[in-house]
């Protein structure tokens, strides 16, 4: 189906989502002994996997790093300038939270416009939102054989986050059409409440193993 060109201000966000979650990807491997190549894998799969699904969902093909490969350019450059000036920036690696819920604001906010854009439904848009918000990181701590980021439950809202934002979008997408106004909203909201989740430790109840039905027996003291 025919979608309109996107505006600057998605372009915009798009790359700058894709920079900051190749970082995000190449400092999740600090300490994993992984090569150069390895963190390039990383940074590129963060950056872009997420929007990879989005497209082959929507059969917007060739996917949009395909058709502009300006979008793979940043994801490796990113990458590789993040993995030789790591030293340099291990200071600031407790910014890292903050520039991770902005990469999901950005991105959820792009894959919820494009599905719209592409004539998706209001619950459709939501979910492709969500992928693409959260989908490059599982892929990446897949790769890094770990729990992916979005189940941990000591992560405050992250996937909650990016749904009531793309959630937003879509609704304001109803109020104005045809402008930056739904991708504000959507972007907005996503962040306001993943950083209100991170500043006040906002969490969804856990689901934990409950007590054991069958508790073991104590010791007979008379034994």
């Amino acid at each position: 189906m025919f979608a309109p060109d996107p505006s600057w201000l998605y372009l915009a966000l798009q790359h700058f989502g894709v920079v900051v979650s190749a970082v995000a990807g190449v400092l999740a491997a600090r300490g994993r002994r992984v090569d150069l190549f390895g963190v390039v894998v990383l940074a590129v799969v963060t950056a872009l996997g997420g929007g990879t699904i989005r497209d082959i969902c929507l059969g917007a093909t060739p996917v949009f790093w395909i058709a502009d490969g300006r979008y793979a350019a940043t994801s490796v450059v990113a990458g590789v300038a993040t993995f030789w000036c790591v030293r340099q920036i291990m200071p600031l690696l407790k910014y890292l939270e903050l520039a991770d819920a902005f990469a999901l604001a950005l991105f959820t906010a792009v894959g919820a416009s494009k599905s719209l854009a592409h004539g998706s439904g209001g619950f459709i848009a939501v979910i492709l939102g969500t992928v693409t918000g959260v989908a490059g990181g599982v892929l990446r701590d897949v790769l890094l054989a770990q729990l992916p980021l979005v189940f941990r439950p000591e992560i405050k809202l992250y996937a909650t986050a990016a749904l009531v934002g793309a959630t937003a979008l879509v609704a304001a997408q109803r109020w104005a059409p045809g402008s930056d106004v739904p991708m504000l909203v959507g972007v907005g909201t996503t962040l306001v409440l993943r950083l209100a989740a991170i500043r006040w430790a906002l969490v969804l109840p856990v689901f934990g193993a409950g007590e054991d039905s069958n508790p073991p027996r104590r010791p007979d003291s008379s034994a």
